[in-house]
């Protein structure tokens, strides 16, 4: 790793320490309470539903159960065949909402191509839906409403800059990527903290010059080392969000790190980046959504 790397195991372990803290507060809370009868504390639990034995999918939920035992919380996983039908998983997610022991849901996408996607995005109980993939969640951070969830990624590196403490009101930032995973919603949460953002993507004309204006680029287009040092402004800070392979099978980002890192003022590594930094957001998230439950 290069020196200006933002290495996102520190990041996490900040993160980490204050959901302890909250959880911690929230037993004792709900320890005063129990004086007068009632259940025994229950840590916030997840409900991951997984169709299908995707690779990635099965990585991610790995970190996911680590990390969430490392912190004091649970988490099951709910797997169904690639072949479910529609209305099947449907049903699952209808139960997933009404059991009240999930204090929130995660569904990997994309499914399979029988699933309506869209429809489940509309299903999922917006309360729960710790990754901020509801109609309703997306609303709220177009209109800058905290009360909702953000998707985990986008979360994750506006996280990486204040932790980093890179000034984000008044910086230019330039999005490559303009998915609603991370591109759009990313870009909103910028905007609602007064920086000037710029999206752009593929098919944006003249890519290279676009992203060079930027103070912070931020790439999240899914194409590996597809951004070079053509594409980065000298000191420029770079955040890489890509998750990708290169062609010797090698985890790689969507900036060619090679190239780039000498270039940057700091940059996130792939991996050892932002994907570090998401399964905490997560797991932040979960106990927002417990504790709101719980209020």
């Amino acid at each position: 790793m290069a020196a200006n790397d933002i290495k996102g195991a520190d990041i996490a372990a900040k993160i980490n320490a204050s959901i302890i803290q909250t959880l911690e507060d929230m037993k004792t809370a709900y320890e005063a309470k129990k004086a007068s009868g009632g259940a025994d504390w229950a840590a916030p639990k997840l409900a991951i539903l997984r169709v299908g034995e995707n690779k990635d999918d099965l990585r991610y939920e790995k970190g996911i159960i680590r990390r969430f035992t490392e912190l004091g919380l649970r988490c099951e996983v709910f797997a169904y065949p690639a072949d479910i039908g529609h209305s099947d998983f449907v049903t699952a997610v209808k139960r997933a909402n009404d059991d009240n022991d999930i204090s929130g849901i995660l569904i990997f996408r994309p499914l399979p191509s029988q699933i309506n996607d869209r429809a489940i995005t509309e299903i999922i109980n917006p309360a729960k839906d710790v990754d901020g993939i509801s109609p309703v969640n997306m609303a709220k951070v177009f209109s800058a409403d905290s009360s909702g969830f953000a998707p985990c990624t986008a979360v994750a590196c506006v996280s990486v800059l204040d932790h980093a403490g890179i000034a984000i009101e008044g910086a230019k930032i330039v999005v490559a990527g303009r998915s609603l995973v991370v591109g759009k919603p990313l870009s909103m949460l910028l905007l609602n903290r007064n920086a000037t953002v710029t999206i752009c993507h593929s098919r944006t004309k003249n890519l290279p010059a676009v992203c060079r204006e930027a103070e912070i680029l931020v790439s999240c287009i899914g194409r590996a080392k597809m951004l070079g040092a053509d594409c980065v402004n000298p000191g420029a800070v770079v955040i890489d969000v890509g998750i990708n392979f290169d062609e010797n099978g090698k985890l790689c980002g969507d900036m060619d790190y090679e190239a780039v890192a000498p270039i940057a003022g700091a940059i996130t590594p792939v991996p050892g980046g932002v994907g570090s930094v998401t399964t905490s957001v997560l797991a932040g998230n979960l106990v927002k959504a417990a504790a709101q439950a719980r209020a």
